[in-house]
């Protein structure tokens, strides 16, 4: 399989590292979708990140999905995914809220970097900020004050996305959401990193 995006993108960023703790052999090839928009659009025209070329050549794209298929494919042993449907539904919880804080801070960059300072509208980026600040206060209030993980013994795909989500609003928004504004979930992305399959997957 070859998984297509840059590592700076937390969409990206959570597909690989999925397949790596699902133990599913891909190639990573780094194509920007702004740098190289060309060379994207020959892979994918939609020239949308992720993008996972299936080994019989089928083009999928958004993370979500991505994963899907990715747990079809893996040993059940190694299911990212509880089993249980209470336990379930918590992390479809937790997931949905690491995704909402990784849209609006997707958001908040877009609208600085590519919008002219004169155009950008102010009420709607504090109505944006509210509800990146909203997603990580409410992700902070279900982790739990242990030193495990989210769901269990070992880390599953809400630890994934909360991990990978507070990293990329550190690296694009510094001092946006500070860890001491979410303590537990800052040691958890700290657990996180330290595996090999985050520390061999690093977001620059």
């Amino acid at each position: 399989m070859r998984l297509i995006g840059m590592l700076d993108s937390p969409y990206v960023r959570r597909v690989a590292i999925s397949l790596k703790l699902l133990r599913l052999p891909f190639g990573h090839e780094p194509v920007s979708v702004f740098r190289h928009f060309d060379a994207f659009a020959a892979i994918n025209p939609v020239v949308k990140a992720p993008t996972l070329v299936t080994d019989s050549g089928v083009v999928l794209m958004e993370s979500t999905l991505i994963l899907q298929h990715a747990e079809r494919l893996a040993d059940p042993a190694l299911t990212l995914e509880p089993a249980d449907l209470a336990t379930h539904a918590r992390a479809q919880r937790l997931i949905g809220l690491a995704l909402a804080a990784c849209e609006k801070t997707v958001q908040i960059v877009y609208e600085h970097e590519l919008r002219p300072q004169e155009k950008r509208h102010e009420p709607w980026l504090a109505r944006v900020r509210g509800q990146l600040r909203a997603a990580y206060r409410l992700l902070e209030a279900e982790i739990g004050p242990g030193e495990g993980w989210l769901l269990g013994q070992r880390p599953m795909q809400a630890d994934v996305t909360a991990a990978v989500t507070l990293g990329f609003t550190h690296l694009l928004l510094p001092g946006e959401i500070a860890d001491a504004d979410v303590p537990r979930l800052a040691a958890l992305a700290a657990r996180a990193e330290a595996l090999p399959e985050f520390a061999g997957t690093p977001m620059t």
